[in-house]
């Protein structure tokens, strides 16, 4: 089966974050199973854009800001759509990973006018909005959206706000999980090495992350800690809470990495801390499960519950204290380090697994699926 997927954009500093490693996962899996794929997108980086992105055939154009102040909305390359009406027209199946935005725009133009089957992703991305940017971008988008085969869907709060903007024309919605692969290793000796990873930005909360980072200092003063992510506005005050709190030796900054080098970088992290609130389902976390990072999180992200209830991760309220206290302890109890670091384990492989996740995407990619 010829399979082609396409994300809004693809950039050296993983700027578009969780809708791309999420491609990538799927592909990946998809192309060992004997399926021919590729991911079309934009690209945004220093230099060219590369053939490939996570072992992933990538087509991509160099991203273009053709309506300005609308942030990814706005970003499209011409060359784009011709890419997409020929790739397209080859595929047996067309897999939009899609936010309100012009390449999930043509994307849905292109394989409704070439006739291909297709379901659509939307990572939480669309959901009612009330803006008059959003309502008249909505009037073209909406229509093409709910020609898909299906919409696949996270949580409870992603459907009900897809039947919202949907209205009494829903394609069925699928609920698919985000998956991963478990990296078996062996890891040396814990370190003191406590890793935040993902764009700087209000919801992300890194601000919490100095101030936890400040609290297990003056328990574990040998402890490091380092902030990777794009920046989207968190960064001038970040970098003013280190120096408020004395941490500068202790809290660094080291700038955005594409999604190759973050799994490679969470994978060497004794800890990984992700502070967001209301975070509906982050593929940080279970890339840190997968490669056997003990992970702490707050109560208001979407998995959470389950990895409580599994034993996998540490959950708190979110507080800087809350997270300092989980941090403080995974550092010096040996014994919990290890049960987190299996109990992830078998929650990737029983929960987040990315087998399961392509056993039903050929299921929806076929054409008898269509027909039921």
């Amino acid at each position: 089966m010829r399979v082609a997927h396409v994300v809004t954009l693809v950039s050296d500093d993983g700027a578009y974050g969780g809708p791309v490693s999420v491609a990538t996962g799927q592909l990946g899996e998809l192309a060992a199973r004997g399926h021919e794929v590729e991911l079309l997108s934009l690209w945004r980086g220093a230099a060219p854009a590369p053939d490939q992105v996570d072992g992933v055939p990538l087509r991509a154009r160099r991203a273009r800001t053709l309506i300005p102040g609308q942030g990814f909305l706005g970003l499209f390359h011409p060359g784009l759509a011709l890419d997409l009406w020929r790739r397209t027209g080859r595929a047996d199946a067309v897999h939009v990973h899609a936010g309100r935005d012009l390449v999930s725009l043509a994307a849905l133009a292109v394989a409704v006018l070439r006739r291909r089957p297709f379901v659509v992703q939307t990572h939480g991305m669309v959901q009612p909005r009330r803006s008059p940017v959003a309502r008249v971008f909505d009037r073209l988008y909406v229509p093409l959206l709910r020609r898909a085969r299906a919409a696949l869907v996270l949580t409870d709060e992603e459907e009900a706000g897809l039947r919202e903007v949907f209205g009494d024309k829903a394609p069925p919605l699928v609920r698919l999980p985000n998956g991963v692969r478990v990296v078996e290793r062996t890891r040396e000796a814990a370190g003191l090495d406590v890793l935040y990873l993902a764009r700087l930005q209000e919801r992300k909360r890194p601000e919490a992350f100095v101030e936890m980072a400040a609290l297990v200092r003056e328990e574990v003063p040998d402890a490091s800690f380092t902030l990777h992510g794009s920046d989207e506005g968190s960064l001038p005050a970040v970098l003013r809470l280190i120096e408020e709190r004395g941490v500068g030796g202790t809290v660094v900054y080291g700038g955005a990495l594409d999604h190759t080098a973050a799994v490679a970088r969470t994978a060497a992290a004794d800890v990984y801390v992700l502070p967001s609130v209301n975070e509906p389902f982050p593929m940080s976390v279970l890339e840190a499960l997968a490669v056997g990072t003990p992970v702490v999180c707050t109560s208001s992200c979407g998995i959470a519950a389950e990895l409580d209830h599994r034993g996998a991760a540490l959950v708190t309220d979110g507080t800087p204290r809350a997270l300092a206290d989980a941090v403080r302890t995974l550092l010096t109890d040996d014994k919990l380090r290890r049960s987190l670091t299996e109990a992830g384990h078998r929650a990737v492989k029983e929960a987040f697994s990315v087998q399961a996740v392509a056993d039903r995407l050929e299921n929806l990619y076929t054409p008898a699926d269509a027909d039921r």
